[in-house]
C-alpha cells in the first residue's frame, strides 16, 4: 500500500515545525488523513427481536470457538457482506454498538465508516476487514442476503441517553467488594453502580458498557519512552490526558509499526514493516502492546500528534449485569475479574478491571450505558424451568436472573451448574445461592471444581453426571443458557449437551445436533460469551 501527499484543500496534520523532512511530512500526512476523516454516527444495538444468525444455513461460521482461517474458508465465495460478516469475532457482544451481521452489513453498505470497532476480534479481525473492504469500490451490495430488511435493520434509540456508546450518561461508583477469600488465587469484585440519577433502567440479560482510563503508571512510561511533555496540546486535552482517555495503550496497531518504520532506519525498519504486516520477525509479536514497541524500538522520538493518531481509540468496556432492576432499582451491579499477568520483567493489567478494582473511589462519577441484549433473556412465562451454565464470571448474568425470578415470585424450576478453582476460595456469592436454594428459587446446584481434587471437574462434567436428570429438564421445556468463555467453555458444554441428546434421547450425532440446533432456533439454547 503506498500513501500520498495530502491534496491541495486539506489541512495539514504534522505541523510545520516537526521534526520532519518535507517528503516525510508530506507522507504522513496522507498517511494520518484516512484516520481522522468525518464519522458518521454511532449505530444503536439490535433489540430483543434480532435475527438469530447462530443456526443460519447462510452463516454457518457464526461460531466464536471457530478460527478466523477456517470461517473466511466456510464464507468463501459468499457475497462481500456475509464475508466481511465472517471476519468478526461471531460473539454478537454488541461492543461495536451492532451485532456481527449488521456490523458488517453497515460497512458494505457505506453506513458505518470505522473498521476497528470488533474488540474481540482484534487484530485478526481488522486485518480481514481492512482487506475486505478494499474490495468495496468493485463490489455491489449484497442482495437477499438475509430473512428481511427490517429484521436485520439496528433500532434507532439517538433520542434517549444511556442506550448506546455514542449517548453514555453519568452514573455513580458507589462501592467494590471482593468475591474470592484471601486465598485464593484470583481477584474478582462485586462493584456496585448508583443509576438513580441517570434516568435509565434495564432487564436481565442486558450487559452495561463503561468507558475506563488506563493505568497512570503506564502513561508515565509511554510518555517518558516518546520523551514527550505532559502538557504538549492535543485539541481540547493535553498529551497525557489523551493517552489516559483517549487512547488504547494495550497490543500495538499496524499502524504504530507503520509509523517506526517511516521513522527509523536499517535492520529496525525492516522488522517494523514486517510486523505492521503481521509477520513476527523476532517472535514476540503477542507480546508487543505500545510500551514494549518502544522499549523494542528505543529513542524513538515521533512527533506527539503522529503518535496518538497511530494508536487505537480507547473502547468502551461491556460487562454483564449481575442484578436485576426489578429486585433493586436505581442500581446496577457488575461481576469484574481483576486482569493482571507477568508478561517478561513487566505486569500487564486489564485496562477496565484494574480501574474498577484499583483506583476509583466511592463517589466517582463515570460513563455509562445500556447494551441491550441479543438473543438472551429470561422467558416470559415464569412457570418455564430455566438451567443456567456459568463458571467463574459467567454466573454474573444468572445472578442476575435468580434475582428477578424471586421478585417475580416465579413457578418454575431453576438449576445452576457453577464452577471455579477451589470452593473454599472462589464460591461467589455463596450465601446468596444458599439462600435461593432455601426459599425455593433456585432448585438445584451443581458445582464443580478444578483444584480441589487429583482430577479436574468442569461443569460439563457435572451435566454428565446428570445427564438423566438434565435430560428430563429438557423434555419438561426448560430454557438453557450459557455465560462464559466463548472458545473453550461455551464449546464443550454444547459438544456435552449433544452427547446427554444421543445418551438420553437415543438419538444419533446427526440427530442430536439437529436436536441442539432446533433449542437454538425455538430460543430455548442462548448464550452470553466472550
Amino acid at each position: 500500500m503506498s500513501f500520498q501527499g495530502p491534496t491541495p484543500h486539506m489541512t495539514p496534520i504534522i505541523p510545520e515545525n516537526a521534526p520532519f523532512s518535507p517528503d516525510q511530512r508530506a507522507w504522513l500526512n496522507g498517511f494520518f488523513a484516512g484516520f481522522i476523516a468525518p464519522q458518521p454516527g454511532d449505530a444503536q444495538p439490535v433489540d430483543g427481536t434480532s435475527v438469530a444468525l447462530a443456526e443460519d444455513e447462510d452463516a454457518p461460521w457464526h461460531d466464536p470457538s471457530i478460527p478466523i482461517d477456517e470461517r473466511m474458508k466456510m464464507a468463501n465465495g459468499k457475497p462481500l457482506q456475509r464475508r466481511m460478516m465472517a471476519a468478526m469475532a461471531q460473539q454478537d457482544c454488541g461492543q461495536c454498538g451492532y451485532d456481527c451481521h449488521n456490523y458488517s452489513k453497515a460497512i458494505v453498505d457505506g453506513d458505518e465508516a470505522r473498521l476497528n470497532l470488533c474488540v474481540p476480534g482484534a487484530k485478526e479481525t481488522l486485518r480481514m476487514v481492512k482487506a475486505l473492504a478494499a474490495e468495496m469500490g468493485d463490489a455491489p451490495a449484497p442482495a437477499n442476503d438475509a430473512p428481511s430488511a427490517e429484521a436485520a435493520r439496528p433500532v434507532k434509540d439517538d433520542a434517549k441517553p444511556g442506550y448506546s456508546r455514542s449517548t453514555p450518561v453519568d452514573v455513580v461508583f458507589d462501592f467494590k467488594r471482593r468475591l474470592n477469600k484471601q486465598d485464593s488465587e484470583k481477584s474478582t469484585y462485586h462493584i456496585e453502580i448508583d443509576l438513580s440519577q441517570a434516568g435509565i433502567d434495564y432487564v436481565v440479560g442486558d450487559s452495561f458498557g463503561l468507558f475506563p482510563q488506563n493505568d497512570p503508571a503506564l502513561v508515565e512510561k509511554v510518555l517518558a519512552a516518546i520523551g514527550a511533555p505532559h502538557d504538549f496540546p492535543m485539541g481540547d486535552k493535553n498529551l497525557y490526558e489523551t493517552l489516559l482517555t483517549e487512547t488504547s495503550l494495550g497490543m500495538a496497531p499496524d499502524t504504530l509499526f507503520e509509523l517506526v518504520s517511516y521513522i527509523t532506519g536499517g535492520e529496525r525498519r525492516q522488522k517494523a514493516r514486517l510486523l505492521a504486516k503481521g509477520e513476527d520477525p523476532d517472535g514476540d509479536i503477542h507480546t508487543l502492546d505500545v510500551l514494549a514497541v518502544l522499549e523494542k524500538f528505543p529513542n524513538l522520538r515521533p512527533d506527539p500528534e503522529a503518535f496518538v493518531e497511530c494508536l487505537d481509540p480507547l473502547q468502551p468496556r461491556l460487562y454483564s449485569i449481575s442484578s436485576s432492576h426489578n429486585a433493586q432499582p436505581g442500581r446496577v451491579s457488575l461481576t469484574v475479574d481483576h486482569v493482571r499477568y507477568l508478561m517478561g520483567e513487566r505486569t500487564r493489567r486489564g485496562v477496565a478491571s484494574s480501574w474498577l478494582s484499583e483506583r476509583l473511589e466511592p463517589g466517582s462519577k463515570l460513563k455509562g450505558y445500556i447494551q441491550k441484549a441479543h438473543n438472551f433473556a429470561l422467558p416470559e412465562n415464569t412457570d418455564t424451568p430455566i438451567i443456567m451454565v456459568g463458571p467463574g464470571t459467567g454466573v454474573a448474568p444468572f445472578r442476575a436472573f435468580l434475582h428477578d425470578r424471586a421478585a417475580a415470585d416465579a413457578k418454575g424450576g431453576a438449576w445452576l451448574f457453577f464452577g471455579h478453582q477451589r470452593r473454599a476460595a472462589d464460591f461467589f456469592y455463596e450465601e446468596e445461592m444458599e439462600d435461593f436454594l432455601g426459599r425455593g428459587v433456585l432448585s438445584k446446584l451443581s458445582l464443580a471444581w478444578s483444584r480441589d481434587g487429583e482430577t479436574k471437574t468442569y461443569v460439563q462434567d457435572k451435566m454428565r453426571e446428570d445427564a438423566s436428570e438434565l435430560w428430563a429438564w429438557l423434555e419438561r421445556g426448560a430454557h438453557f443458557y450459557i455465560c462464559g468463555d466463548a472458545k473453550r467453555m461455551a464449546s464443550d458444554v454444547e459438544k456435552t449437551m449433544v452427547e446427554v441428546a444421543m445418551k438420553q434421547g437415543g438419538q444419533d450425532e446427526a440427530s442430536a445436533k439437529a436436536f441442539v440446533a432446533g433449542l437454538k432456533k425455538s430460543g430455548r439454547y442462548q448464550a452470553d460469551v466472550y
